[in-house]
Protein backbone atom coordinates (compact mmCIF):
# COMPACT_ATOMS: atom_id res chain seq x y z
CA UNK A 1 0.00 0.00 0.00
CA UNK A 2 1.42 3.38 -0.98
CA UNK A 3 2.13 6.06 1.57
CA UNK A 4 -0.27 9.01 1.61
CA UNK A 5 0.92 12.63 1.58
CA UNK A 6 -1.20 15.73 2.13
CA UNK A 7 0.21 18.66 0.16
CA UNK A 8 -0.87 22.24 0.93
CA UNK A 9 0.50 24.49 -1.83
CA UNK A 10 -1.29 27.37 -3.54
CA UNK A 11 0.99 27.63 -6.59
CA UNK A 12 -0.54 25.34 -9.22
CA UNK A 13 2.75 24.79 -11.09
CA UNK A 14 4.67 23.79 -7.97
CA UNK A 15 1.77 21.64 -6.77
CA UNK A 16 1.55 19.83 -10.12
CA UNK A 17 5.30 19.11 -10.22
CA UNK A 18 5.35 17.81 -6.64
CA UNK A 19 2.29 15.63 -7.32
CA UNK A 20 3.92 14.24 -10.47
CA UNK A 21 7.31 13.52 -8.89
CA UNK A 22 5.86 11.94 -5.76
CA UNK A 23 3.28 10.01 -7.81
CA UNK A 24 6.09 8.52 -9.91
CA UNK A 25 7.61 7.31 -6.64
CA UNK A 26 4.31 5.55 -5.80
CA UNK A 27 3.15 8.04 -3.17
CA UNK A 28 -0.56 8.83 -2.97
CA UNK A 29 -0.71 12.64 -2.96
CA UNK A 30 -3.82 14.54 -1.89
CA UNK A 31 -3.47 18.24 -2.73
CA UNK A 32 -5.03 21.37 -1.32
CA UNK A 33 -4.55 24.94 -2.52
CA UNK A 34 -5.95 26.81 0.49
CA UNK A 35 -5.95 26.47 4.26
CA UNK A 36 -9.75 26.37 4.14
CA UNK A 37 -9.92 23.32 1.85
CA UNK A 38 -7.12 21.66 3.81
CA UNK A 39 -8.94 22.12 7.12
CA UNK A 40 -12.16 20.74 5.58
CA UNK A 41 -10.45 17.43 4.74
CA UNK A 42 -11.74 14.27 6.39
CA UNK A 43 -10.01 14.11 9.78
CA UNK A 44 -10.26 10.32 9.72
CA UNK A 45 -8.16 10.25 6.54
CA UNK A 46 -4.73 10.43 8.19
CA UNK A 47 -1.69 10.82 5.92
CA UNK A 48 1.85 9.58 6.49
CA UNK A 49 3.28 13.07 5.83
CA UNK A 50 2.17 16.69 5.54
CA UNK A 51 3.96 19.02 3.10
CA UNK A 52 2.96 22.61 3.78
CA UNK A 53 3.81 25.89 2.07
CA UNK A 54 4.20 28.87 4.39
CA UNK A 55 2.58 31.73 2.46
CA UNK A 56 -0.96 30.86 1.43
CA UNK A 57 -3.81 33.07 0.18
CA UNK A 58 -5.98 32.51 3.24
CA UNK A 59 -3.53 31.73 6.01
CA UNK A 60 -0.06 30.72 7.06
CA UNK A 61 1.37 27.22 6.78
CA UNK A 62 3.28 27.68 10.05
CA UNK A 63 -0.03 28.16 11.88
CA UNK A 64 -1.39 25.03 10.20
CA UNK A 65 1.76 23.14 11.22
CA UNK A 66 1.44 24.25 14.84
CA UNK A 67 -2.21 23.16 14.90
CA UNK A 68 -1.42 19.78 13.32
CA UNK A 69 1.39 19.14 15.80
CA UNK A 70 -0.89 20.02 18.73
CA UNK A 71 -3.40 17.41 17.52
CA UNK A 72 -1.00 14.62 16.53
CA UNK A 73 2.75 15.04 16.88
CA UNK A 74 3.45 11.61 15.34
CA UNK A 75 2.85 12.63 11.71
CA UNK A 76 5.89 14.38 10.20
CA UNK A 77 5.56 17.83 8.65
CA UNK A 78 7.81 19.17 5.87
CA UNK A 79 7.56 22.95 5.47
CA UNK A 80 8.40 24.78 2.23
CA UNK A 81 8.95 28.49 1.67
CA UNK A 82 10.56 31.01 -0.62
CA UNK A 83 10.41 33.66 2.10
CA UNK A 84 10.74 32.03 5.53
CA UNK A 85 13.95 30.43 6.77
CA UNK A 86 14.58 27.24 8.67
CA UNK A 87 15.07 29.38 11.78
CA UNK A 88 11.64 31.03 11.27
CA UNK A 89 10.07 27.61 10.94
CA UNK A 90 11.72 26.19 14.06
CA UNK A 91 10.56 29.20 16.11
CA UNK A 92 6.96 29.17 14.87
CA UNK A 93 6.13 25.48 14.53
CA UNK A 94 7.61 22.09 15.27
CA UNK A 95 8.09 20.97 11.67
CA UNK A 96 10.27 17.93 11.15
CA UNK A 97 12.09 19.41 8.16
CA UNK A 98 12.27 22.44 5.87
CA UNK A 99 12.84 23.04 2.14
CA UNK A 100 13.71 26.47 0.80
CA UNK A 101 12.14 27.31 -2.58
CA UNK A 102 13.23 26.90 -5.26
CA UNK A 103 14.33 23.39 -4.42
CA UNK A 104 16.00 20.47 -6.12
CA UNK A 105 13.48 17.68 -6.82
CA UNK A 106 15.97 14.98 -5.83
CA UNK A 107 16.48 16.71 -2.48
CA UNK A 108 12.70 16.85 -2.00
CA UNK A 109 12.43 13.11 -2.66
CA UNK A 110 15.29 12.44 -0.26
CA UNK A 111 13.60 14.44 2.51
CA UNK A 112 10.21 12.80 1.89
CA UNK A 113 11.75 9.33 1.91
CA UNK A 114 13.64 10.06 5.13
CA UNK A 115 10.52 11.40 6.86
CA UNK A 116 8.22 8.50 6.05
CA UNK A 117 10.61 5.57 5.57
Amino acid sequence: MSKRIFLLEDDEGIRDVIELILGLEDYDVVSFETVTTFMEANINDVPDLFILDVMLPDGNGMDVCAELKSINNNIPVLMMSAHASAADISINCAANDFMAKPFDLNKLLEKVNNLIA
